[in-house]
């Protein structure tokens, strides 16, 4: 419904073209490079890779396609995770119709489009977790065991033990299920 309405939106700007639509992360990708388009919009948590995920695969790969996240998640830590991943735009899904066409052409002409006040929070508190803590709490957060963990990471469950113990101890949790859960609610994960 929304990835409908986003497109009917875009649709009604005589100066901007909707190439493709993806259901997930993997497609996005997929069509990104198929289609080349110069601006993708994304949102974070999609099925198969996240928003952020695809920011860094495309930037990785060398795309010139530039990246606009427009999500609900208000939390600097995912605009700072953003940010990092290479994206120019990053939007709340309840801001105002036009500021999504005008967050597209200015992307396009190579300037950022980021929400002010989350920009402005920012600046805050910075994530202390490296990206395997982040991957292991996001699985531990998920219900996984360290066995499982251990296997989709392709590490030993001593190596997962040990970013499990550094992220529950850089977050002051007792458990993982707490450290994933203050690490999603800062917008880390």
């Amino acid at each position: 419904m929304v990835l409908g309405a986003l497109v009917a939106l875009l649709e009604t700007e005589s100066d901007i073209e909707v190439v493709a639509r993806a259901r997930n992360g993997a497609e996005a990708v997929s069509l990104t490079r198929q289609h080349q388009p110069d601006v993708l919009l994304t949102d974070i948590e999609m099925p198969e890779m996240t928003g952020l995920e695809v920011a860094a695969a495309l930037r990785d790969q060398g795309m010139k396609t530039r990246v606009v996240i427009v999500t609900t998640f208000a939390r600097a830590g995912y605009l700072r995770r953003a940010l990092d991943a290479g994206v120019s735009g990053y939007l709340l899904k309840d801001s105002p119709p036009d500021k999504l066409a005008d967050a597209v052409r200015r992307v396009h002409a190579g300037l950022r489009a980021i929400d002010p006040e989350l920009a402005a929070e920012a600046w805050g508190e910075a994530d202390p977790l490296t990206d395997r803590e982040r991957q292991a709490l996001r699985l531990a957060g998920d219900g996984k065991t360290t066995s499982d963990i251990a296997e989709t990471l392709g590490l030993s469950e001593g190596t997962v033990r040990n970013y499990l113990s550094e992220a529950m101890t850089k977050l002051g949790a007792i458990t993982r299920v707490e450290a994933s859960r203050i690490a999603r609610a800062k917008g880390w994960l």
